[in-house]
């Protein structure tokens, strides 16, 4: 392996780095998988999975959520960071870099503010249905070692006047106090536009409140706007955020990886380009769905996945609507 991925490694040992310890970790598997040293860079894999379980978890004490005044139902559903990682993800290679350098600029924040320059920590995510914006959002929690905490729309929008403007500012005073990776999912139902002639004038402010609380927001947490309709969106909205990205649906390519990557043990002569080609125009979703029903069929035999498993997967995820 090259020296200087050990030399990451032991540098971040030495500054307690977690999240720059799990990186040159990454690029070591990496580098054994590129080698086809797959029983290394599988145990590898597994340690790091096992480490992030046990050390980073178990340092996480998730903080009171902030609870609807009136229900005293919580506004977020929280949980610890997880074992999904940004390398995990199949995404293009632009989108994987622009969420690996926000990732790593949270370790340089001391270091921005010193320049005068705003922390990136407010994302807005669109695309089509399944195609990974809350995984996005999961796998950050975990490179950053923060708890999840997801927005609940349904107790967020309250029926009472002004109680909705009031929630959102629990919401966003909870991250500020709370660092955590705050999953603002649906995002189009608190941000619509606000010339829709069907909304009353409550939405409408609280369409303005999200746009001020946006913009003012400085804390230590990260936002995470995710929405499967940017046209609903009110325009104002776009600019308020460090980072707009959009989320495709994956290639043919991304697809045969995402196959690869649920299924390594399915040793195919010709890969699974074939599969692949089958599911084209589907969502990451889609593609996660096929290699569950493969294992479950081999699951419920007692026996390994095998090719007609795949089919069936792939047949299973076709018949499905997905959007």
């Amino acid at each position: 392996m090259a020296g200087r991925h050990l030399k990451d490694l032991v540098s971040a040992y030495q500054r307690r780095d977690d999240l720059a310890f799990r990186r040159a970790t990454q690029a070591i598997i990496d580098e054994e998988e590129a080698k086809k040293h797959t029983a290394l860079a599988k145990d590898l894999r597994r340690m790091l999975a096992s480490g992030a379980r046990e050390g980073v978890l178990d340092a996480v004490v998730l903080p009171e959520p902030p609870r609807d005044r009136d229900s005293g139902v919580s506004l977020v559903d929280l949980q610890g960071p997880g074992r999904l990682s940004l390398s995990d993800l199949v995404f293009s290679g632009d989108l994987a870099k622009s969420l690996g350098d926000l990732a790593d600029e949270v370790g340089k924040w001391s270091a921005l503010d010193a320049a005068g320059l705003p922390r990136r920590n407010r994302v807005l995510l669109h695309g089509p249905p399944g195609c990974g914006k809350t995984s996005i959002a999961a796998a950050l929690a975990t490179e950053l070692g923060l708890p999840l905490a997801t927005a609940r729309i349904d107790s967020l929008v309250s029926s009472y006047l002004g109680e909705t403007a009031a929630n959102l500012r629990q919401l966003f005073d909870f991250a500020e106090q709370s660092p955590c990776v705050l999953l603002l999912d649906e995002f189009d139902s608190l941000g619509k536009l606000r010339a829709d002639p069907g909304d009353h004038g409550e939405l409408r402010r609280v369409v303005n409140a999200v746009l001020q609380m946006v913009e003012r927001y400085r804390g230590s947490s990260f936002i995470v706007a995710a929405t499967n309709s940017p046209e609903m969106l009110d325009p104002a909205l776009w600019r308020r955020f460090d980072e707009v990205l959009e989320v495709p649906l994956p290639t043919a390519d991304e697809i045969e990886l995402l196959l690869a990557k649920g299924l390594p043990e399915l040793r195919l002569s010709g890969g699974f380009t074939t599969a692949a080609a089958r599911m084209r125009g589907l969502p990451h979703a889609a593609v996660d769905s096929a290699v569950h029903a493969a294992r479950r069929t081999a699951v419920m035999a007692s026996r390994t996945v095998d090719v007609a498993d795949l089919e069936r997967g792939v047949g299973y995820s076709l018949e499905r609507r997905w959007s």
